[in-house]
């Protein structure tokens, strides 16, 4: 135990990996929440924006992957695809499984948790002998027991048995983890801060999360890692005293010690950016704390010696711009891939790919041939490599009660709500909405709509949808058709619906029975395209 971190390590001991005269590669994958094109000056919309040297550096050396693409653009079902290299209608955890008897339809949102039964990809990479870790955002991976239910959202967290709670806590969510494939689990927020239980620690700490890394990153050894790096920035809260200028003894586990002193010091963050011509805005400071987490990572591994034969993944968990929602701005996330040299696809890559194609990327990167099919992902390696690659691949996208297929410039939405929200009375509106809002009230979070008539959003059945697709419900003209078809290179905003135009016909007929093979094919039920 240092500086008050409680660390959970367990499963150290050596496991024999593959022959190889080569050292096989580490691996870093960072992944951010809720992440912004504005936020990226690699890219077009963030260009000379933002003070991040260290993500600059990652993708003016590495390859930014300018055609990655998700599947499910909110955060668990992201996570999941990135974790087990399979579609979230995959998931099995009791959560999942009951919504969907309980709705007839599967539905995928925040409800497709990581069991001890499922195959991860740090699970696969366990058994080749790397030492694997996770820290920072849980959200993903399923907690039985877990206690957040506190009878006083605005209790004192110094209370002996609030803070003994909050640890407690704490160590039921390190210890799930580790059930499902990562022997190192340390500064764990298991869901966004708001949700942790107690209004006093539902603050960010990018410090004590860079600790946890900094931490498994000295305690690998000679042994080949893979380290999960989940943020919970710059996701909201982003007003100072609830991130970059809160207390930095406060932490998901309640308070600290002492203040972390693993990268440079918060009171930095408005000089830096004064000094760079940057006007001082929470996110411009969030995302340079963030990057001053990213920069201790890179230097501890350079002093250890490691950087050279490390890969780093930077990615965002999905596309913010249309958060909740199948249309671009929602699922186009474009990510970067370092490592020492570079790759021999040079700086950009427009190829195709999705985040359930990260797992089977990765292992392949290591070695490791996994079981055939195993994943819904194909290694995007070749691609990095300036090899040929699969042409004309479609993507697939699922979300709420929408399912979506892209295949070349041609992009296909269905929206189906299931019979009981069609004929939901206006008193059942009013019931559900007033139960939603109770409880944002109770945590001090904002209240989209208290008008029970709005209509429901592509994710949730709560009339004027969710908080998490509040600016992208009902943006677009062709949002709550049943049926969407969008020509991408001539609509790249998605703002025409082709679907009654005669001219498109054969088109949509094509792509709604492609999306109809690919639904059953999953066991997947949603309208008339699944079984």
């Amino acid at each position: 135990m240092r500086n008050g971190l409680l660390l959970s390590f367990l499963g150290l001991a050596l496991l024999t990996g593959p022959a190889d005269t080569a050292p096989r590669p580490n691996f870093v994958f960072f992944i951010a929440d809720d992440m912004v094109p504005e936020m990226f000056n690699c890219l077009p919309e963030g260009k000379g924006k933002n003070l991040t040297p260290h993500l600059d550096r990652l993708a003016a050396e590495g390859v930014l992957m300018t055609g990655q693409h998700v599947v499910s653009p909110v955060c668990t079902p992201s996570r999941y695809n990135c974790l087990t290299g399979r579609y979230a209608s995959r998931a099995r955890n009791e959560m999942f499984l009951a919504s969907t008897a309980a709705e007839g339809q599967t539905r995928v949102e925040f409800n497709s948790y990581l069991t001890p039964k499922d195959v991860t990809l740090p699970s696969l990479l366990q058994q080749a002998g790397y030492l694997t870790g996770l820290v920072g955002k849980n959200h993903v991976i399923e907690v039985p027991g877990l206690d957040t239910r506190f009878a006083n959202y605005d209790a004192n967290a110094r209370d002996p048995k609030i803070s003994a709670r909050l640890r407690h806590n704490h160590d039921k969510v390190c210890a799930a983890v580790r059930q499902v494939g990562f022997d190192f689990a340390a500064s764990v927020y298991n869901n966004n801060p708001d949700f942790l239980g107690l209004y006093e620690v539902a603050v960010q700490n990018m410090d004590w999360i860079t600790a946890g890394a900094l931490d498994f990153i000295d305690r690998a050894g000679e042994r080949p890692f893979f380290l999960w790096v989940a943020t919970t920035v710059p996701h909201d809260p982003v007003e100072p005293k609830r991130s970059w200028n809160a207390n930095p003894l406060i932490t998901a586990q309640g308070y600290l010690d002492a203040p972390l002193e693993v990268q440079p010091a918060r009171s930095t963050i408005p000089p830096r950016l004064k000094a760079a011509g940057l006007e001082l805005t929470d996110e411009r400071a969030n995302m340079l704390w963030l990057d001053d987490g990213l920069g201790a990572i890179l230097a501890k591994l350079k002093h250890r010696g490691l950087l050279d034969n490390t890969i780093v993944f930077f990615f965002s968990d999905h596309g913010q711009n249309a958060k909740g929602t199948l249309y671009q701005g929602g699922v186009h996330d474009p990510s970067i891939v370092w490592k020492q040299g570079g790759f021999p696809a040079g700086s950009k890559c427009a190829h195709l790919i999705s985040n359930v194609d990260f797992a089977p990327t990765i292992l392949d990167m290591a070695g490791v041939k996994p079981e055939p099919g195993q994943f819904d992902g194909t290694s995007f390696l070749p691609a990095l490599e300036g090899r040929e690659t699969e042409q004309g691949r479609a993507l697939y996208h699922e979300l709420g009660y929408t399912r979506a297929l892209r295949k070349g410039k041609w992009k296909y939405l269905a929206l189906r709500y299931p019979e009981k929200y069609a004929n939901m009375s206006r008193e059942e509106r009013k019931r559900v909405l007033d139960e939603w809002n109770a409880n944002r009230i109770r945590k001090h979070m904002r209240i989209v709509t208290e008008d029970p008539d709005m209509p429901f959003s592509h994710l949730t059945p709560i009339p004027g949808g969710g908080d998490a697709e509040r600016r992208s419900t009902g943006a677009y003209p062709g949002y709550y058709d049943a049926d969407q078809l969008y020509d991408l290179e001539a609509d790249p905003g998605e703002r025409v619906n082709l679907a009654n135009d005669p001219e498109h016909q054969e088109v949509l007929k094509a792509l709604k029975q492609e999306l109809r093979t690919r639904v059953r094919s999953l066991g997947d039920t949603f309208g008339e395209f699944g079984h």
